[in-house]
């Protein structure tokens, strides 16, 4: 059964401020914030403008449905050269770091002068570290920018089951 935690954009906006007082604390520079797309995209342009540093993105494939996952895979690359760079790759969660490390090993041969990562959450089982981050949470994050989609799918899902006999949980309430 997945548990769901609803984050509303008052609270978002929190989180990233927080995330951004991380990362100002440890007193590290960075020449280029890369977003992960589609979720670090939001996160990557606050830090951006906060810590007044270009921004990139780069999309990467992953996720087919609510806990739904293939291969990572890289869709979109990036505009700037990341040669001789202190980068900072943003995403919103780390699950199990698979998209991270994808783009950090398409980074890495591009010769960046440093690679840092920074997520709002991860997960208990994710491969490695975050360099910054808030919390470790075991549930499905669901971001302002995507309840309605998680709402459909989940719902979607369990019209599937129950066509199969096989109700495992209730879609997530309506907000």
């Amino acid at each position: 059964m997945v548990e769901f935690r609803y984050i509303e954009w008052t609270d978002y906006g929190k989180l990233v401020a927080e995330l951004i007082d991380r990362i100002r604390s440890r007193g590290q520079t960075f020449d280029l914030i890369i977003g992960i797309a589609r979720g670090g995209i939001p996160v990557a342009m606050v830090i951006a403008d906060q810590l007044e540093v270009q921004i990139d993105f780069i999309n990467v494939k992953s996720y087919t449905g609510v806990a739904a996952r293939e291969k990572p895979r890289i869709i979109s690359t990036l505009t700037e050269d990341v040669k001789g760079k202190r980068v900072l790759v943003v995403d919103d969660l780390k699950d199990e770091g698979d998209t991270m490390s994808t783009v950090l090993s398409y980074l890495k041969p591009k010769k960046p002068k440093s690679l840092s990562t920074a997520v709002l959450f991860k997960k208990p089982w994710s491969k490695h570290e975050p360099d910054y981050f808030l919390e470790v949470l075991d549930k499905w994050v669901v971001f302002p920018w995507e309840h309605a989609e998680v709402r459909r799918l989940a719902a979607s899902s369990v019209a599937g089951e129950a066509k199969r006999g096989r109700v495992k949980h209730s879609p997530p309430p309506r907000r």
